[in-house]
């Protein structure tokens, strides 16, 4: 079989690599993504092993990458995609690429600490320049003051008259020298500011502040931040020491400010003149900054990807033992046996690059490890796949349910789901991903909603063409019928009588019905039959019990298969056939008799006995055919369907019960045989001779598969307890499986009344107007009930008719066959740890 109906066939390899050509072969076998290491140095400490130093070196570069791309982000410079990925540069180019590095995050951190710095002298300058302009407003106002206050009374004095201007305070005739200090503080801290003032100083300083009006930019976040002016005067050098460190407290700059006016014009002058420069010079260092990470912008992916696949090949020949001689690399990895040669083939090619005369050699190992699963999957396969590997990798060289999971997965999900529109819009929405495969492939996205449908879009086309399908099975788009092929029903009513009776009823037996069964589907006429549930929820219902039995007796089936393979064949005898009686012999011939009642019994029939009168439930014969009672068939009817049913009837109840202690016992009992033989054969020396004169214990032949865990060393009680647990859940598995089938009609039926109740209840009114206004009134309703269908039935019932249908695999398909005991193959590949990498990066 192919690697997708059974995992790839692995084998345990030995590989000796010459010293100097160790890097370059891990190279290629990275990009050829089909060897998986085994770490042979498992206790050794991850500072203690050899390539030690290469990762650290390897993690430096990374650091200075992302700080580059931090930067080159930071300034919205695009950064150019790579087409193909290139190669895993030689060990020699290592140093080249970090002197590069090191140059460029040298250059960069010069930049920007110098352009930090001017940035700060800008902002020191352009505070200044405000102080300047504020405190010249401010002694201007008080020697208008002072001199409007001599002016009204110079007479008087011997006043004490405060007046405040540049030559100080006079009080009393008396001039007294005040200090000040200027400086700038933050806006919505000015209130506490001048309170703490006031408190600490008790009153004995004069504050003036100024807002600011165009917001300045904040050294260290970049943010705007708003700020004001302030001068206090004070007096004497105590008070000077109060407020210098208040102002410090509350994080205030002080600014010189001199108290001549003339001083104060040259100095606003002087820093107007710096201000214009540094910006020049700003201007300049933003460019060469720029400048510096466009150049950088251009490889930082390249970069990235040759950083991350030399830390990987060093990090993989950490994983290597080295020989005595200290000139070989040992390493076991897990290959597929089918890639053997391509595997070779890459080795050389590692070799010829490095230039190595020592060819590198590969030798497979015998091994009783269980390897791991590998199965090869493409596009289409791999969301499939993913869906069986969320329950349980398969174990080794097991049956795999993937390619069946194709076909079944959309078609029970069709089952109840099954509406022709909505069906049509799922699938459209799956086709447009996949025609838009490559773009929508390329486009970087936080959204796991938008990851999730993308990975399954294949799943989604599916499902939306099997919805199709079963919706022209049911008639059923957006709740309304097709009338492809006509009516097979006509009504012999005349117009008065249809008109005045709203309950009449067509016979299926008369001239009603032409007794031709409908081409496809169902007949339109049931949409608008009264008894359209009754109908359907009969038609359903059945349908969902034979595709259920019929889906288990598939999975019993493939337990077969893996027996076979395994050369268990012991299991056949003891759990494979009693299963397949006990599932046909009960569930399957409930199946036979929903086939023999839709054939032998009609309303056409004009025999009565076959009428629909005398059709039995087929319920309720299974019941009664499971507790050993005979039916009560109404007057004029037969008992049995046909003949020899009730002894057939029994005999397969009492054959389905006799499978129960047969798997109960069966197999324990053969392994306790087994287990005294081998017993008896080692107190006797194990010479037992065959009858064709082998000897056993001798030579055993050496088979494909890995030997399964035998049962030498287990109890008996155990297995007995195991074998009990198996049967019983097989056994009630078979009842609640069955029954957990009819989610299929539960579902459907749900889907197919929720979208009539939406049809009748919002589309349905804006069809009652027949006035101009109509038209806005149907493109609100339509509009509203187009949310609802794709909200509630495309995506929301979608969803719950996903889940069920996985359940259905899950626990009803793959309970019968598939153990999911296994571990993945994770092959060392750089298209995986870049893709790794990328999506780490994005989040």
């Amino acid at each position: 079989m192919g690697s997708l109906f059974r995992s790839e066939e692995m084998a345990l390899c030995q590989l000796f690599l010459q010293s100097e050509a160790a890097y370059a072969c891990v190279s290629e076998l990275g990009e050829l993504g089909l060897v998986q290491f085994r770490d042979l140095n498992p206790d050794v400490n991850a500072f203690q092993r050899k390539f030690v130093n290469e990762v650290r070196r390897c993690d430096e570069m990374e650091r200075k990458l992302r700080y580059l791309e931090k930067e080159i982000k930071k300034d919205g410079i695009p950064m150019m995609d790579v087409g193909e990925s290139p190669e895993a540069p030689q060990p020699r180019e290592m140093i080249d690429l970090e002197a590069t590095f090191e140059k460029l995050e040298h250059e960069t951190r010069d930049v920007n600490q110098y352009a930090e710095n001017l940035k700060k002298n800008f902002l020191e300058l352009t505070e200044l320049k405000h102080v300047l302009r504020k405190t010249q407003i401010f002694f201007d106002e008080l020697d208008h003051d002072v001199s409007s206050t001599q002016m009204a009374d110079p007479s008087r004095e011997d006043e004490q008259v405060t007046l405040l201007g540049e030559e100080g305070l006079r009080a009393g005739g008396q001039a007294l020298k005040l200090g000040f200090v200027a400086g700038v503080a933050l806006r919505e801290r000015m209130p506490a500011f001048e309170r703490m003032l006031w408190r600490a100083c008790r009153g004995n300083v004069f504050l003036r502040q100024a807002e600011i009006e165009t917001p300045l930019e904040d050294i260290n976040t970049n943010d705007p931040v708003y700020k004001s002016v302030f001068i206090i005067f004070f007096q004497g050098d105590q008070l000077k020491t109060r407020v210098m460190k208040i102002c410090e407290g509350f994080r205030a700059t002080l600014y010189p400010c001199p108290e001549a006016p003339t001083d104060r014009r040259e100095m606003s002058m002087g820093v107007t003149t710096r201000i214009e420069d540094l910006n020049t010079v700003i201007g300049e260092t933003q460019d060469h900054r720029h400048r510096v990470l466009v150049a950088a912008a251009k490889n930082i992916k390249n970069w990235f990807i040759k950083v991350r696949k030399i830390k990987a090949i060093y990090h993989t020949l950490n994983f290597f033992n080295l020989d005595v001689t200290q000139k070989c690399l040992i390493a076991e990895c897990w290959v597929p046996v089918l890639d053997i040669d391509a595997i070779q083939l890459a080795l050389r090619r590692g070799t010829d690059r490095s230039g190595s005369s020592v060819p590198p050699i590969l030798n497979r190992m015998d091994t009783f490890e269980e390897p791991p699963t590998y199965n090869r999957t493409n596009k289409f396969t791999r969301a499939f796949q993913a869906l069986i590997d969320a329950y349980g990798v398969s174990s080794y060289r097991e049956m795999n349910p993937t390619p069946y999971t194709i076909i079944t997965f959309p078609f029970l999900f069709a089952v109840m789901f099954g509406d022709l529109g909505h069906g049509a819009l799922m699938f459209l929405f799956a086709l447009w991903m996949v025609m838009k495969e490559k773009p929508l492939m390329t486009l970087k996205t936080d959204n796991e909603i938008w990851k999730i449908f993308f990975g399954g879009r294949y799943i989604i086309l599916l499902m939306g063409l099997f919805s199709m399908y079963t919706g022209l099975i049911y008639n059923d788009v957006f709740s309304k019928s097709l009338n492809l092929f006509g009516s097979y029903w006509k009504t012999n009513y005349n117009s008065s009588t249809l008109a005045s009776n709203k309950d009449l009823t067509l016979d299926p037996a008369g001239a009603d019905y032409d007794q031709i069964p409908y081409p496809f589907g169902l007949d339109p006429i049931w949409q608008l039959a009264e008894n359209k549930i009754v109908f359907l929820n009969t038609y359903k219902m059945k349908i969902s019990i034979i595709i259920g039995v019929i889906h288990m007796l598939f999975g019993v089936s493939m337990s077969y298969f893996n027996n076979t393979y395994f050369k268990r064949h012991q299991n056949l005898y003891t759990e494979f056939i009693p299963q397949v009686i006990f599932l046909l012999f009960l569930f399957f011939y409930l199946v036979l008799l929903m086939f023999i009642k839709w054939v032998k019994y009609s309303a056409a029939n004009t025999d009565i006995v076959y009428g629909t009168a005398c059709a039995p439930s087929v319920l309720i014969t299974f019941i009664n055919m499971v507790l050993f009672k005979s039916d009560t068939p109404n007057a004029g009817c037969e008992q049995y369907m046909f003949f020899g049913q009730g002894p057939l009837q029994l005999v397969l109840v009492l054959c389905a019960v006799a499978c129960i202690p047969w798997m109960l016992l069966a197999k324990p009992i053969l392994i306790m045989k087994e287990q005294k033989r081998k017993h008896e054969q080692l107190v006797s020396g194990g010479h037992h001779e065959h009858e064709n004169g082998d000897l056993e214990g001798g030579h055993a032949s050496i088979q494909p598969p890995p030997a399964p865990k035998g049962h030498d060393d287990e109890e008996i009680s155990e297995i007995f307890i195991h074998q009990g647990i198996h049967t019983i859940e097989y056994v009630l598995g078979s009842v609640s499986h069955t029954a957990s089938y009819l989610r299929l009609w539960a579902l459907s039926l749900a889907h197919a009344q929720l979208s009539e109740v939406l049809w009748s209840m919002v589309l349905q009114n804006g069809l009652k107007f027949d006035s101009a206004i109509g038209g806005v009134v149907l493109w609100a309703i339509f509009s509203f009930w187009a949310i609802l269908t794709v909200g509630i039935l495309v995506l929301m019932e979608g969803l719950s008719a996903f889940l069920h249908t996985l359940r259905l695999h899950w626990v009803e398909f793959q309970s019968k066959f598939y153990s999911g005991l296994g571990y993945a193959f994770q092959p060392f590949s750089f298209e995986v740890i870049l893709a790794l990498a990328a999506a780490s990066g994005e989040e």
